[in-house]
């Protein structure tokens, strides 16, 4: 596509939704507030929706941005984003969870994880709470792995691998996923303690080593099924995810 000059009535809407974000290698950009209705169990729920794009050129002139992506196919690349409900700037008690996404769990409904459940529950444990934030990650399917790679790893757990081996086999560490761009956005958005929805430790050791004030850990464990209590128990047994919960899977 080609580069076009945009109207100054453009620039002048999309500027006041534009933060930038400066990062040590860079900038975040990110966009938001957006109304965003979202069908949650059969109720309607108000969501309010940002996008963020990491860029290594820094700079507010929002309009040289924006020029530049009409000729950058984004579509190609992943963008991360993060749905906030409530007053989750202001209020004292928040909870967070930081998703990777997962394209056969949580746009497929696929059994053979725990991630299309964890999703959904955790969008619902915000709202239950009344203000809270989902962060969804673009760039982590399959551990980090990517979407193809996880696919030749699914091959490999229906010839006996569990999770780790077939991520290791392919020559990947188990889980390389980063949680740097979230984090950024994050202490953009909250500057108050928050409660991490997670059953994995890693996620917690990221907050906390980036000096967000993290007042707590909720676990989320679910939808245990034949299809997926392998991928639990490897979760726990290997990957070091905390069992601390009765519907965790047990040996």
């Amino acid at each position: 596509m080609n580069q076009t000059k945009l109207d100054p009535k453009v620039i002048e809407i999309l500027e006041d939704k534009i933060q930038l974000i400066r990062t040590e290698k860079g900038a975040v950009y990110l966009v938001g507030p957006i109304r965003l209705p979202v069908n949650l169990y059969g109720e309607t729920i108000v969501f309010s929706w940002y996008c963020w794009l990491n860029c290594n050129e820094v700079t507010e002139n929002f309009e040289n941005i924006i020029e530049k992506l009409s000729s950058v196919n984004l579509a190609e690349l992943q963008q991360s984003s993060v749905l906030v409900y409530g007053d989750f700037e202001y209020e004292e008690d928040a909870i967070i969870r930081m998703h990777s996404i997962c394209h056969t769990g949580d746009i497929f409904g696929s059994k053979r994880c725990d991630c299309g459940y964890q999703l959904k529950e955790s969008m619902k444990m915000i709202v239950d709470h009344g203000t809270g934030a989902l962060f969804y990650l673009a760039n982590h399917e399959g551990r980090g792995i990517g979407l193809f790679s996880k696919a030749m790893a699914y091959v490999l757990q229906e010839n006996g691998y569990d999770t780790v081996d077939a991520n290791e086999s392919l020559g990947f560490v188990d889980d390389s996923r980063n949680y740097e761009d979230a984090i950024y956005v994050l202490k953009a958005l909250r500057s108050k303690p928050v409660t991490l929805m997670t059953n994995n430790p890693r996620k917690l050791q990221a907050l906390k080593e980036s000096g967000l004030p993290v007042s707590g850990r909720q676990a989320i464990w679910g939808d245990k099924s034949e299809f997926n209590e392998r991928y639990l128990q490897t979760k726990v047994q290997r990957s070091g995810h905390l069992d601390d919960h009765t519907t965790c899977p047990k040996d």
